[in-house]
C-alpha cells in the first residue's frame, strides 16, 4: 500500500513538472521565433552604379527553417527538470518512510450498568458532549431504596442488642471489676517492688567490694606517705647543715652572698617538702577512716535491701491470692462480655450490609467516566437491563494514529521523530505529529490465532509493526471535534 501511495504522488509531481516544461517550451518558442524573424529580415544592399528594379508580380518571403534548436533546447530543459525531480525524489525517499495503512485511534469508554434495573430516564443524546461525572442514565431506584431501609432496620436491632449486653456487663461487674483491678494493681506493684529490691541488693553487694578495696588502698597509702616524711626530714637536715656552714663561711668572708642565698632557698624548699609529706600522711589516714565507714554503710544497705525483697515477696503472694478470688467472682462478667462482643460483630455485619445497599442504590445513577462525546447509544426509557449491559460509549478528545509500517521500514525509526499526517477526511490539510512508541510485537502476534512458521509450507511474508503517532496539539486546533477514531490516515516519518 505504501508503494502505491508513493507512485501516485510521483505521478502527480511528474504531471506538474510536465505542465511547467510545456509552459517554458511555449515561451522559449515564442522568443526564438521573434529572434529568428528579426535575423532573417531583408537587408538593404549597398548602392552600385546600376539601378536595380525590383521584380514585379512576385512576393519576396523569407524562408523559415524548422526550429531544430528549439526542440533541442526543450529536450535539454526537460532532461534537467527530470534530473532535478529524480534527485529531489531520491533525497525525500531516503529520509522518509511512508504508509497508508494507518488509522486514527482514541480512548473509547464503554458505559454499562453495574446492576440490573429498569431505565427511568435517559439524559443524553447521540454525539452529545459530556463532562466527567455527568448523569447519563437513571434507573428505577425503588427496589434498592427498600433494601437500604431493611439494612438500616437490621443495624438498629443489632445496636439495641449490644446496648443490652453492655448493661448486663455493668450490673454484674459493678463490684468484681473494681476488686480485680485493685488485685491486679497490687500484683503489679508487688512485682515491681521485688524487682526494685533485688536491684538494690545487687547494687549494695557490688558496693561492698569497692568499699573494701578503698580501705586497702588507703592502708597502702599511709606507709608511702610516712616514707615521704622520712625522706623530707633527711633532706631538711642536710639543707639546714649546708645553710649553717655557708652562713659561717659568709660571715668569715670566704663565700659570696649569692651562695648563702642559694643555701637558704634550698633550706626553705626542704621545710615545705616536709610539711607536704606530713599532710600526705594525715590525708592517707583520713581516707582510711572514710573507707572503713563506707564498708559499714554498704553492709547496712545490703541488709536493708534483702529485707525489702522479703517484704515484697510476701506482698506479691497476698496480691495473687486476692486476684484469684476476684477472677472467680468475675466469671459471669466474662460471659456478659462475650455476649457484648457477639453483638458488636453483628453491628459490624449490619453496617457492611447497609453500605452495600447504599452502594447498589448509587449505581442507579449512571454517570460519564470521562469527558467526551456520546456514541453508539442503544438505551431507551423502559428498557430492562442486566448487569454489564452496554448502554453507550464515551469517546474522549485524546487521539493518536496507529500506523502499520513494514518491518523493513523500521531500521532508522526512533521515538521522537517528526511525522506528517494526512487524513482522508481532510486531504488538503497536513497535520504534524511525532513518533511516540513502537509496538513490542507485530500485529500478527496479537491475533487470536498467531501464525505458526514451523510448518513445512513456510512462505516468508513481510510483517507489519504498529507504530503510535501522536498529534501535535497546535496542528489540530480547530479540528478537535472533527477528528474521530477509525479515520484512515497516511503517514510520512522523517527518519534522517
Amino acid at each position: 500500500m505504501g508503494a502505491t501511495t508513493s507512485n501516485g504522488r510521483n505521478q502527480k509531481q511528474t504531471l506538474v513538472l510536465e505542465k511547467e516544461l510545456i509552459k517554458d517550451s511555449e515561451t522559449l518558442e515564442t522568443v526564438t521565433s521573434e529572434t529568428y524573424t528579426k535575423t532573417k529580415a531583408p537587408v538593404a544592399e549597398p548602392e552600385t552604379g546600376v539601378n536595380q528594379e525590383p521584380e514585379t508580380g512576385k512576393d519576396v518571403k523569407p524562408k523559415r527553417k524548422k526550429p531544430i534548436k528549439l526542440i533541442v533546447a526543450g529536450l535539454g530543459v526537460g532532461a534537467i527538470a527530470a534530473g532535478a525531480f529524480g534527485y529531489h525524489y531520491w533525497q525525500y525517499a531516503s529520509t522518509h518512510q511512508e504508509t497508508d495503512n494507518a488509522t486514527v485511534a482514541g480512548h473509547i469508554h464503554q458505559v454499562s450498568s453495574k446492576i440490573p434495573g429498569t431505565v427511568s430516564q435517559v439524559l443524553v443524546n447521540d454525539n452529545q458532549l459530556v463532562q466527567p461525572g455527568q448523569l447519563l442514565v437513571k434507573l428505577d431506584p425503588r427496589d434498592y431504596e427498600s433494601k437500604v431501609q431493611q439494612a438500616q432496620a437490621a443495624l438498629q436491632n443489632a445496636q439495641r442488642q449490644a446496648q443490652a449486653a453492655q448493661a448486663n456487663i455493668a450490673l454484674s461487674a459493678q463490684t468484681t471489676t473494681g476488686k480485680t483491678a485493685q488485685a491486679q494493681g497490687d500484683v503489679s506493684s508487688a512485682a515491681a517492688a521485688i524487682s526494685t529490691a533485688q536491684a538494690a541488693v545487687q547494687e549494695a553487694q557490688a558496693g561492698i567490694p569497692a568499699a573494701q578495696a578503698d580501705v586497702k588502698s588507703a592502708e597502702a597509702g599511709i606507709p608511702a606517705a610516712q616514707a615521704q616524711v622520712a625522706q623530707a626530714n633527711a633532706n631538711l637536715e642536710r639543707a639546714q647543715a649546708d645553710y649553717n656552714r655557708y652562713n659561717s663561711l659568709f660571715k668569715e668572708g670566704a663565700i659570696p652572698r649569692q651562695q648563702l642565698d642559694t643555701a637558704r632557698a634550698a633550706y626553705d624548699v626542704a621545710v615545705a617538702q616536709k610539711n607536704a609529706a606530713v599532710q600526705g600522711v594525715e590525708q592517707a589516714q583520713a581516707r582510711l577512716a572514710s573507707a572503713r565507714v563506707g564498708v559499714a554503710k554498704a553492709q547496712s544497705v545490703l541488709a536493708q535491701a534483702q529485707q525489702n525483697v522479703t517484704n515484697a515477696q510476701a506482698k506479691l503472694a497476698a496480691s495473687r491470692g486476692g486476684l484469684q478470688q476476684a477472677t472467680a467472682n468475675g466469671q459471669q462478667t466474662a460471659v456478659n462480655r462475650s455476649q457484648y462482643e457477639a453483638a458488636r460483630a453483628t453491628i459490624s455485619q449490619a453496617e457492611a450490609s447497609l453500605k452495600d445497599a447504599q452502594l447498589q442504590l448509587s449505581y442507579t445513577n449512571i454517570t460519564a467516566p470521562s469527558a467526551g462525546r456520546v456514541g453508539k447509544k442503544n438505551v431507551e426509557v423502559g428498557n430492562r437491563l442486566q448487569a454489564g449491559t452496554p448502554l453507550m460509549a464515551i469517546v474522549d478528545n485524546e487521539y493518536w494514529v496507529t500506523a502499520n509500517f513494514k518491518e523493513t521500514q523500521l531500521g532508522n525509526m526512533r521515538p521522537g521523530q517528526e511525522a506528517e499526517i494526512k487524513l482522508d477526511t481532510f486531504p488538503n490539510h497536513t497535520f504534524k505529529g511525532r513518533v511516540d512508541s513502537i509496538s513490542p510485537a507485530s500485529g500478527a502476534q496479537f491475533a487470536l490465532l498467531p501464525p505458526d512458521n514451523a510448518t513445512g509450507n513456510f512462505t516468508k511474508v513481510v510483517q507489519r509493526i504498529p507504530v503510535k503517532i501522536v498529534f501535535d496539539q497546535k496542528s489540530i486546533q480547530g479540528y478537535e471535534s472533527r477528528i474521530t477514531p477509525g479515520m484512515s490516515a497516511e503517514i510520512a516519518v522523517e527518519v534522517k
